[in-house]
């Protein structure tokens, strides 16, 4: 692993139809990580749902984004999770550091054989609080997080409890948030660390009709929206306290 974040370079798993939030999610991952754009080569799985685990053997990281036009518990619409899924698989088996959000989150769950639950009544939307678990204490990315950190979240797919082989590291009432596969560099998020108060807005706006019931609830959560910096430093956390350790 290189010791001059420069000489880093990381593939993005990208799994944005949307083109303009597809280069805002690209972007964001580069601001917080403290790479360059050109660092980061993005894979997106809409242009091409199949391709081999090997693709990430020549980069020395992977980040997963998420997702609004797409669902984990339907491989047979999106032919992109199975695929998705053995690059996780391999990237753990090869011990290659992983920090995968929100969607990246569903498909690692379901990667380790646990589960994922769909609910569209009773789903978490904007910034909220975060909870740490005793496990975080320890851990390389969160042992200096403060508890009840804020950070966006927008998801009506969830898992309300971690694989097998991992540690929970963070949660809400509703749902597990962060998990790290025991004894390798592997994080998945199921909120959004890449992800600001700015671009929450913008997502927003862009995805109304999918994640607010009208106008008036797209104003309140929008309202209510607040910055998340304790959330977004666990990219360069990642990076710096991993990749360059």
């Amino acid at each position: 692993m290189p010791s001059d974040i420069s000489k880093l370079r990381v593939l993005l798993l990208s799994i944005r139809d949307e083109q303009k939030t597809r280069e805002e999610e690209h972007r964001s991952f580069a601001l917080y990580s403290g790479l360059a754009l050109d660092q980061i080569d993005v894979l997106n799985v809409f242009a091409t749902p199949d391709f081999p685990p090997e693709v990430v053997l020549e980069y020395d990281a992977l980040f997963i984004g998420g997702a609004s036009e797409a669902s984990v518990l339907e491989p047979d619409t999106y032919p992109f999770v199975d695929a998705s899924q053995k690059l996780i698989l391999f990237c753990i088996a090869r011990s290659i550091p992983v920090f995968a959000s929100c969607f990246g989150f569903q498909l690692a769950v379901l990667a380790l054989d646990g589960e994922i639950v769909r609910d569209h009544s009773n789903f978490e939307m904007g910034t909220l609080p975060i909870s740490l678990t005793p496990e975080s204490g320890s851990d390389p990315l969160f042992h200096d997080t403060p508890d009840g950190f804020l950070a966006v979240s927008g998801h009506q797919e969830k898992a309300v409890a971690v694989p097998k082989g991992c540690d929970p590291i963070a949660k809400t009432d509703e749902c597990v948030h962060v998990f790290k596969v025991k004894n390798k560099p592997f994080w998945a998020f199921q909120f959004h660390p890449e992800v600001d108060k700015t671009t929450l807005v913008s997502r927003l706006t862009i995805f109304k009709e999918r994640y607010t019931e009208d106008a008036e609830h797209l104003t309140e959560v929008l309202g209510a929206a607040r910055e998340t910096p304790e959330s977004n430093i666990l990219v360069s956390k990642f990076v710096q306290r991993v990749l360059l350790s």
